[in-house]
């Protein structure tokens, strides 16, 4: 069984959405995706710096654009379906395209209202994340309670995200549990805690009009790693997550239980991959970030089915 990822981050450098516009009608898909949005997503991901394409109410649109135009184009190319799809973070509104659950231009929408609502929550107070690689989970679990940090995300293979007070982020950092190496996140706030309850907020208010599919595929959720059932828990879960911890660890476990056989990350892709080559060992996985990855990716979809 072949598995889609959806990135929540990865490998948005300034232009990385050029390659794809050389592909057949992206072009006009990029701007039906920036007028529901409400952002210029083609300047932002051709012509913005580094700095520009780091702030979430354009990071997101970014990312979520960009896997839904990589996944359209990758099943252009494949002569078979995948088994199932998750997403990371933002990444889960890709995935809920990708399994029926909702149109892409009302997932652009919400991706829209949901950055700037958690741009807006993070600038109340100062926040932000740092990934802490590496120890004994336990140990840093206790040592985050300790800093009155919270696990945002839980990644796997050795890796969880902490997130919260930049003082508190800092004594980690200063006072690093033995054995793990921690990394401050460039990111606007504490995603994923109470600090993002108004973003919450913010989002069901734009859920609670829409009408959401079941999902016609195998759809996980990072809540915990379980199947998604109905279209009305899909939209309840990605309104939650927002402040909820991000279980990707558990989310690959459950692809091993389910007998994963190859797992392609789309675009902007790397940061799953990554986690899949420590997580899910021996794993084969294709990382598509530009149209060049396409036919890899094809190949291994196609191979799964044969």
């Amino acid at each position: 069984m072949i598995v889609v990822a959806c990135p929540g981050q990865g490998s948005q450098t300034p232009g990385f959405l050029a390659p794809w516009l050389e592909l057949d009608g992206v072009a006009d898909s990029l701007a039906r995706y920036s007028e529901a949005a409400e952002v210029d997503l083609i300047a932002h991901g051709t012509e913005s710096d580094a700095d520009t394409i780091r702030d979430t109410r354009i990071a997101q649109p970014l990312i979520v654009a960009a896997s839904l135009i990589s996944a359209k184009a990758l099943m252009m190319r494949a002569e078979a379906f995948p088994g199932g799809i998750a997403g990371h973070s933002v990444g889960e509104f890709a995935a809920l395209v990708g399994s029926g659950v909702i149109s892409d231009e009302d997932t652009m929408r919400l991706v829209g209202i949901r950055g700037r609502a958690m741009a807006d929550a993070a600038s109340q107070t100062p926040t932000g994340m740092s990934a802490v690689i590496g120890g004994d989970e336990q140990a840093v679990l206790e040592r985050l309670a300790e800093l009155d940090l919270t696990p945002a995300n839980y990644n796997g293979g050795g890796q969880i995200v902490a997130a919260g007070a930049l003082p508190a982020l800092a004594a980690l950092a200063e006072a690093p549990v033995k054995g793990t190496r921690v990394i401050a996140l460039q990111v606007a706030g504490a995603f994923h805690t109470s600090y993002m309850a108004a973003a919450v907020d913010a989002l069901r208010t734009a859920t609670a009009d829409l009408t959401a599919n079941d999902p016609h595929t195998t759809l996980w959720t990072n809540r915990d790693g379980s199947i998604v059932s109905s279209g009305a828990q899909a939209l309840e879960l990605i309104v939650n997550q927002v402040s909820s911890p991000v279980r990707w660890d558990l989310c690959m476990s459950s692809f091993a239980d389910a007998g994963i056989t190859g797992l392609i990350e789309v675009s902007p892709a790397g940061a799953l991959t990554g986690l899949a080559k420590r997580g899910l060992r021996g794993t084969p996985v294709v990382a598509v970030k530009t149209p060049d990855d396409l036919d890899a990716a094809a190949e291994l979809l196609n191979g799964a089915a044969a």
